[in-house]
């Protein structure tokens, strides 16, 4: 072979050569290209999972502060007590943050200001339809739980404004609302319950009929506005000469009843005196009008007199008529039925 020919040869291996390592590195850099590609692709699939996961784990907290809310709003609920309720609320709230104290305060409660100033105490208003109803005050909580301790104590101010709610309803159910005394059928409803617990404690109980004398005539003479003036005094009075244990109602039209517990003839006597001479010297000013009204109070006693509601209830009724009988504005203890 010649030497031309020799280095035809070398060079046509040397430029295959040069295209193997040209088309080599092309498809090493288009390799290259699909690894980084295949990385960017992973790395977003990576920053997906991630964002997914996140979302689920929101997800699941907002679950857990539903059911939460819900599982707490469903025990409170049950209650018509705010004691109760703010027991129940505490646990609740317990096992969802930390907390080292909660309570609830009254609206004019002189802790709040004082309050206030500890930087350790969260204070929030309980917000009613139209008025405050309380301040619940959580002491110790961290402040990136205020945004959840915020939806459970909205969630707890709503169900004291409905325990607020059935008490006045269950209020303006038993009370009269002319005079603000008792019902009728409540007073006979209670006085049931006190014969009984007198029964059970062997004690005494009294109870007084009492009715504003001549009360037509100041109806008939001043008007039906003078006369509802005439009862809310006397009803005022009345409320102010007695104790908180007892209890005073609204028998029917001008008659009223007391209930006095653990309180023998004797007392009963005092106590109905003391009321007569309070009603007596007060004046009733109505309109352009102001008049003086007196009371007849009949009293009757367990166990002397009688053990069931409705004999005493008939021999303080006789005993008031005596005391009409006998002049009005004066007492009189049941004895005997006599004319």
């Amino acid at each position: 072979m010649s030497v031309v020919m020799t280095f035809a040869v070398i060079g046509y291996i040397f430029l295959i050569y040069y295209v193997y390592r040209s088309v080599l590195g092309l498809r090493e850099a288009e390799a290259d290209m699909g690894v980084l590609q295949a990385k960017e692709v992973y790395h977003k699939y990576l920053l997906q999972e991630d964002h997914v996961l996140t979302e689920k784990k929101a997800l699941e907290e907002q679950f857990r502060d539903l059911f939460t809310l819900y599982d707490m709003t469903k025990e409170i609920t049950k209650s018509f007590h705010e004691e109760d309720a703010l027991q129940i609320f505490k646990e609740k709230l317990q096992q969802n943050v930390f907390f080292e104290e909660c309570r609830l305060l009254e609206p004019l409660s002189p802790e709040i200001a004082k309050l206030k100033k500890d930087p350790d105490s969260i204070i929030f208003p309980l917000k009613g339809k139209t008025v405050l109803l309380g301040y619940l005050v959580i002491k110790g909580a961290d402040e990136h739980d205020q945004d959840k301790i915020m939806i459970l104590v909205n969630q707890f101010a709503l169900v004291l404004r409905r325990i607020y709610l059935y008490r006045e309803v269950e209020r303006l159910a038993i009370t009269d609302s002319l005079t603000q005394a008792f019902t009728r059928r409540y007073i006979l409803e209670r006085f049931e319950e006190e014969i009984q617990r007198a029964r059970v404690k062997n004690s005494k109980l009294s109870l007084l009929m009492l009715d504003v004398d001549f009360f037509k005539r100041v109806n008939d003479r001043y008007g039906h506005l003078v006369g509802d003036s005439v009862l809310r005094r006397v009803a005022r009075q009345v409320l102010e000469n007695i104790r908180e244990i007892d209890i005073f109602g609204r028998y029917g039209g001008e008659e009223f009843c007391i209930i006095l517990p653990e309180t023998g003839s004797d007392a009963a006597s005092y106590v109905a005196d003391r009321v007569r001479k309070a009603i007596e010297e007060q004046w009733v000013e109505a309109y352009d009008t102001r008049v003086k009204v007196t009371v007849s109070i009949g009293v009757s006693s367990f166990p002397t007199d009688g053990k069931n509601t409705s004999t005493l209830i008939d021999k303080a009724d006789w005993a008031l008529y005596r005391a009409k009988k006998k002049g009005r504005n004066q007492i009189c203890v049941f004895g005997l039925y006599e004319e």
